[in-house]
């Protein structure tokens, strides 16, 4: 008769069986990538690139509820940015900006900066060595306005296009640069189909507007000028030539008056013989 084995030896025998028969343990995911050896593995993995690019968004106060809803177009739009509340756009805007940007961890910054109620100027600047940027906003369309089908998913990373003029002048080359870092767009062409975008249809979304480059400061927010445009005018200029032709217009009509005036005081009408007739 064989021996009986004791307890203990039996419970560790079934743990080694059961040990050997389990699948291996799966790492969890989370938001921030792999958790587990996989996920420091990949985390310390040279060859791996991973944007922290983020972007403050803020506004001037007094702004026209037209172009926050631009804002507020853009931030939808932008899933790696972080609103604020409104800054006082005085000449001291480029230090309390800089302070935010670098309260809120982030390392651009886009400033709407509205002026009259009228003039809307938007500030794209790396923080807080520059280069900055100043855009004049004209021709704006909010997405409310336009009602456009075009529809995406909310994170998702945009495609940007650029014509051949942003590969000649230098001033082109350093805005398309900080587009292209403030837009931040996905870089990885393995998803897209053989044909590239030839073959993708694109189905407009919004908000349209048009950027009118000014200056091209050294710094953020302000510094040395880098570039200026020669053709730009002030929108206040453009107003004043229109007071001026509307007070041409008047000035006009004040020369014809009194051009009718002189003629009837140097040519009088004669009198006429039946004009005292029925008064008596």
């Amino acid at each position: 008769m064989g021996k009986k084995r004791r307890r203990s030896e039996t419970e560790a025998a079934a743990a080694v069986a059961k040990s050997d028969d389990s699948a291996p343990e799966r790492p969890t995911r989370t938001l921030l990538g792999w958790k587990g050896n996989k996920g420091e593995e990949r985390e310390t993995d040279p060859a791996v690139f991973r944007n922290k690019e983020k972007v403050l968004v803020t506004c001037s106060r007094r702004i026209n509820f037209r172009y926050r809803h631009l804002m507020l177009n853009l931030v939808s739009l932008l899933s790696h940015c972080k609103k604020d509340n409104k800054v006082e756009s005085k000449e001291s805007k480029g230090g309390t900006l800089n302070e935010l940007v670098e309260l809120k961890s982030c390392s651009s910054c886009l400033f709407f900066e509205c002026r009259k109620h009228k003039d809307l100027y938007l500030w794209m600047a790396k923080c807080p060595n520059g280069p900055s940027v100043k855009f004049l906003v004209n021709a704006v369309h909010t997405m409310e306005e336009l009602k456009l089908t075009g529809n995406h998913l909310k994170g998702s990373r945009p495609l940007l296009t650029f014509s051949a003029n942003f590969d000649k002048e230098p001033h082109w080359k350093l805005l398309k640069e900080m587009i292209l870092q403030v837009s931040v767009p996905h870089n990885e062409s393995t998803k897209l189909d053989r044909g590239g975008l030839d073959k993708m249809t694109l189905v407009e979304v919004g908000p349209r507007f048009c950027l009118n480059p000014i200056k091209i400061f050294g710094g953020s927010f302000g510094g040395p000028t880098l570039y200026e445009n020669p053709y730009y005018i002030s929108p206040n200029q453009i107003r004043a030539l229109e007071k001026k032709q509307k007070a041409g217009k008047y000035v006009k009509k004040v020369k014809a008056k009194t051009r009718r005036k002189m003629h009837e005081l140097s040519n009088p009408m004669e009198r006429d013989e039946f004009a005292d007739m029925w008064k008596e």
